[in-house]
Order: C-alpha cells, then structure tokens, then sequence
C-alpha cells in the first residue's frame, strides 16, 4: 500500500540568520522561523491533508517548528533526525566550512577528523529511521521535522540526481515523498513565499 511523508526542514533560527554552522548545536527559531512554519499549517488545511503521525529530531528548532504547525497533537523526537554533527566547527561561522571535494554532493567524511559525522552515517540514520516510520501499519500520512543536511542526504539516497537549482531545501520547505514496499518516490517540493499575507 502507497504511504505518504511529508518531510519538513524547521524554521529560520538565530543561527541561520547570523549564518553560523549549527548540526547538533542549537539556535532558537527567529521571530521568521515562529511565522515559516505557519504557512507549513495553512498549506495542509487548503489542500485538506490529514496527517496521522508526527515525527521530529531531538533539537528544539524542530520540535518548535513542528508544534506550530501541529499545535496540541502528540508528536515523537527521534535524535535519528538530527542534522549532521560538524564537531568543532558546531556554532562557528560558516566561512569556515571544509571545502568540498570537487564535483562531490556532500562533505563525506571531511568533518569525522574534526569529531563531527561522516555524511554516510548520517544519511544511513535518517534513512533507517523514516523508513522504520513508514513500515508501521498506522502510519499512511506522516509529517517529519528535520533539518536541511539530512533532508538533503535523504533526498540524495532516493533522489539522487535532484536539481539543486528546483530545490534549495529552504526552512520550511516540505518535501512530499510517496512510500512503498520500502522504497521512497519523490513527488514534489513545497517552498513558501513568505512575503504573502497568510
């Protein structure tokens, strides 16, 4: 049977604003980041989608992210979800980003010899644990809050030759995925105009 996940990156944070690098580290969401997830809210009430779980990473940019959309509906935190851990670059500015291999997707294992996490890692995590979530029987429509790296790890595992120019996985933007027999489709990004009233 045809499943259906919703997969949200939080809200703009402190962090995000002030352009410092944040994986495990935390910022709180920006008084944009409070209003992001509200067109997330209005999207799914226009289009009359009914959401049966809700899942979120342990940081509290995510659980805040998705209690606004969701408010008063029970929800579970899975440090599964989690962005990838940059080590000692956590809250350092992202100038000092490690450079990329050239024509690489990802960082790899660039940030392993920093105490952060190798990219496969990460993205073996998120995909095991939205996987574990779309297997259970009661779980036809499920929204996910997670963060930019790990949308983007996961999308690269499914999606691999993803346009990077379509999708910019900005805060907020959802990412609809259909599911079935363990295998995940991509359907479409939503990225808001957070510029309309709402």
């Amino acid at each position: 049977m045809k499943k259906r996940l919703y997969l949200v990156r939080h809200g703009q944070t402190l962090f995000n604003l002030r352009k410092k690098i944040q994986g495990h580290c935390d910022s709180p969401l920006t008084e944009l980041g409070r209003k992001q997830p509200l067109y997330v809210k209005k999207h799914f009430e226009e289009h009359k989608i009914q959401i049966d779980n809700y899942y979120c990473s342990t940081s509290e940019r995510a659980s805040d992210t998705l209690e606004i959309i969701a408010p008063n509906k029970p929800y579970i935190r899975l440090k599964e979800l989690k962005e990838l851990n940059f080590g000692v670059f956590e809250g350092e500015s992202e100038d000092l980003h490690q450079v990329r291999p050239k024509d690489a997707k990802t960082h790899g294992d660039l940030y392993v010899k920093f105490g952060g996490e190798d990219v496969a890692d990460a993205q073996k995590r998120v995909v095991n644990c939205l996987t574990e979530i779309m297997k259970k029987d009661d779980h036809q429509n499920v929204l996910a809050v997670s963060h930019a790296g790990a949308c983007y790890f996961f999308t690269l595992k499914f999606f691999p030759e993803v346009d990077l120019n379509k999708i910019t996985f900005s805060n907020c933007c959802v990412l609809v995925w259909d599911y079935e027999d363990g295998n995940f489709s991509f359907v479409e990004a939503i990225e808001h105009d957070f510029s309309l009233e709402i």
